[in-house]
């Protein structure tokens, strides 16, 4: 079973480092095999691109690393918004663990729940879902 303890300490180290730059305070890491393979924390507002979440940019920094990201978990101190959740369900990550639930945004929520739903028969089954309390 994976140390969520360490990943999500990691997860509030990044947001800190976001928040200390003038983003809003969420940081992401993504896990394989019990190793960090990508960071990221959010820079919408420093590169001016809203797609620049704290979740995309550690999907994006695996994929040059490590070249895939499948069956994968990502953690994060927020739960993924709709966007992020999109990606995420695309690139097939197993598994999800978030602290903080984001509201009507959050991609765990109806009537937008794409990091759940079952209902886009084109994709794969939703990844696993842990609140890390």
């Amino acid at each position: 079973m994976p140390n969520h303890a360490e990943f999500m300490q990691r997860c509030y180290e990044l947001a800190e480092i976001a928040r200390k730059e003038g983003e809003s305070p969420v940081g992401s890491v993504l896990v394989k095999n019990g190793i960090i393979i990508g960071e990221g924390t959010e820079r919408s507002r420093q590169l001016k691109d809203l797609t620049r979440h704290a979740e995309v940019v550690a999907i994006l920094d695996a994929l040059k690393t490590a070249g895939s990201v499948e069956g994968a978990i990502l953690y994060t101190n927020v739960e993924p918004c709709i966007l992020c959740s999109y990606v995420i369900r695309q690139q097939k990550i197993k598994e999800v663990v978030f602290a903080k639930y984001a509201g009507e945004l959050g991609g765990t929520a109806s009537p937008f729940n794409i990091l759940t739903t079952v209902e886009i028969k084109s994709w794969s089954s939703p990844p696993a879902i842990t609140i890390y309390r």
